[in-house]
């Protein structure tokens, strides 16, 4: 590939979210936003935290993969501003506080990174991270540890410990939660192609 195509690959992959028409970037964050709240609803709870598993921060960076940094960071703004507004978009938990008062529980450092991980695995993605399936894996890597800080910096206020935070916020979850990334980081390169046909 010459210096001029790959130059040109890279502005174009900057810049594609705006080339996309409104109703597509309109529809992609809304279906992003619907299947952030749908996977929270698959949730397990965990006797030894107060921490539930789900699946949405697979989908968290996949939207953020998908629809680039801003798009994606929005669809999670979004959805976190649905919790806020009362609707049923967190886990269901008969433990953890409903509505606003979720950010401000056990889960809350995570909640308020869905936003800034998006972002980071979209930025990857724009500068091509997501043309390969290793380069995929990393960029949600990243984002998932964007998601981990938040949650353990958030419990830390709450626990009053470091390596507690830690045991109740990563230890049971990060095995779980990489498996579900290198299954994901498949389907990044193919669709990644399939945009870039598109455009």
């Amino acid at each position: 590939m010459s210096a001029n195509a790959s130059t040109g690959s890279l502005l174009r992959r900057s810049i594609g979210q705006s080339s996309l028409s409104l109703p597509i970037r309109v529809a992609g964050v809304a279906l992003a936003v619907t299947l952030t709240a749908a996977s929270a609803q698959f949730t397990s709870p965990l006797p030894f935290t107060d921490v539930p598993f789900v699946l949405t921060p697979m989908v968290v960076l996949l939207a953020g993969a998908a629809l680039g940094s801003r798009l994606g960071a929005l669809s999670q703004a979004l959805y976190l501003v649905a919790g806020l507004a009362g609707l049923q978009v967190f886990a269901p938990s008969v433990t953890l506080p409903p509505g606003a008062l979720r950010l401000l529980g056990p889960t809350g450092g995570y909640l308020m990174a869905y936003p800034m991980a998006a972002f980071l695995t979209g930025w990857l993605a724009e500068r091509g991270w997501d043309r390969r399936y290793v380069t995929s894996l990393a960029a949600m890597l990243a984002g998932l540890a964007v998601i981990y800080v938040g949650g353990v910096s958030w419990r830390i206020g709450l626990v009053g410990s470091f390596d507690l935070a830690v045991a109740t916020s990563v230890v049971p979850f990060v095995i779980p939660d990489v498996l579900k990334l290198v299954a994901a980081a498949m389907i990044l390169p193919g669709a990644s192609r399939l945009v870039d046909a598109r455009r």
